[in-house]
């Protein structure tokens, strides 16, 4: 089992979020004791029962009390009976119980009316495995690849291969349907291919519009859909410039590459280099994620492009401040007529510190304003220093 980063709350009620397969319902099960009780929603009979009748939980959980003092009471996959959450808020409010509720899907939840317990809860959010968890096995050629799922960390490369495609077949696009998430499978499962091909690209909803044979509205709504199921996060666009006329759609990226991969049809170990290249910004940005939400920093992602093309991959931000522009290459040999849109952003942007994340590279200064720094240092080292 893997120690995972995240450390939550242990006198409060939380939520705890991801997509399917991050190790949700191993880690929460490694903190139960005896005196604490567990409610799977996601074999079909709880489902029922619960779902007939929401006081169940209510029942069930003050049959407890009178076994057990201040028991921890876990109910996975809250977002399959959102009527629950009036039963955990009620004993929130007068039993003080504590509760961890785990879910995938946030939109459920929302559209079932439930209201997150307005502040009585935390929220905390778990994704793949970082680096820090996997520890001295790290291969970041397998993690370009395959990604870094708990479960397929370990497996064969041709099991991880039939896993992700039935993960990708099954949870991505019949779940999703099954959750009543989407009416129409057919230009959802499409879509998923698109966003995959063009993870972390500038989007154009008008052309995926056109490709998926949908509106423009719904492809907007299919990309909600990757939000709130934790499948996708939104880069936006930095638009506050004096000086130039910046790009002002947005970037998704996919949570772990080897799902990307498996949609993209790239499950190969020869990537053409402009393949690797965009899996290895996507797996350093995510990597990026998970530290900075485990570690509780305050920091919100950017990217950085002009309307003629000078561009940085990600401007990490407190509030309206740029605190550290990045670039991410994945070339051994990082020189910088490479790096002509990071050069354009200091022209704009001066004194802002601007570092690029590289594979295999000694830190080392390559311009004035300009650090070369393997990626996984950055991660690991200095992200917590800037200010």
């Amino acid at each position: 089992m893997f120690k995972r980063e995240i450390n939550p709350t242990k006198s409060k009620s939380y939520f705890l979020f991801g997509p399917r397969q991050t190790g949700k319902s191993t880690f929460v099960k490694s903190l139960i004791s005896r005196k604490d009780l567990y409610v799977d929603l996601l074999p079909q009979r709880n489902f029922l029962n619960y779902a007939k009748n929401p006081g169940r939980l209510r029942e069930e959980i003050l049959a407890h009390l009178r076994r057990y003092d201040d028991p921890l009471c876990i109910v996975d996959e809250i977002q399959k009976i959102p009527a629950l959450l009036d039963e955990v808020h009620e004993l929130i409010e007068s039993r003080g119980i504590r509760f961890i509720l785990t879910g995938s899907s946030a939109r459920k939840l929302r559209r079932g009316g439930a209201n997150l317990l307005a502040g009585r809860a935390y929220t905390y959010h778990l994704f793949p495995l970082t680096i820090s968890e996997i520890g001295d096995g790290f291969d970041l050629g397998r993690a370009i690849i395959l990604g870094s799922l708990p479960v397929l960390w370990d497996s064969h490369e041709e099991d991880a291969h039939e896993f992700l495609r039935s993960y990708t077949d099954t949870y991505l696009k019949e779940e999703v349907a099954a959750e009543g998430l989407v009416r129409d499978i057919g230009p959802f499962a499409k879509f998923l291919d698109i966003a995959a091909a063009n993870d972390g690209e500038t989007v154009n909803f008008n052309n995926i519009a056109r490709e998926c044979a949908v509106s423009v509205k719904t492809v907007q709504q299919y990309f909600q859909i990757l939000e709130d199921t934790f499948l996708a996060f939104r880069v936006p666009a930095w638009t506050k410039s004096e000086r130039r006329r910046l790009v002002s759609h947005p970037r998704y990226y996919l949570f772990d590459t080897g799902v990307t991969n498996a949609l993209a049809h790239t499950l190969t170990h020869r990537l053409n280099p402009r393949i690797f290249g965009r899996r290895f910004e996507q797996f350093v940005i995510c990597q990026l994620m998970a530290r900075i939400h485990y570690k509780r920093l305050d920091r919100q992602f950017y990217y950085w492009r002009t309307n003629h093309g000078a561009e940085v991959d990600l401007l990490l931000c407190a509030g309206n401040r740029i605190v550290c522009a990045l670039e991410i290459k994945s070339s051994h040999n990082i020189v910088g007529e490479q790096l002509g849109g990071v050069k354009s952003f200091i022209k704009d942007n001066p004194g802002i510190p601007a570092d690029v994340l590289g594979a295999g590279q000694s830190r080392r200064r390559l311009h004035d304003d300009i650090t070369v720094i393997n990626w996984d240092e950055f991660i690991l080292e200095e992200l917590e220093l800037f200010e």
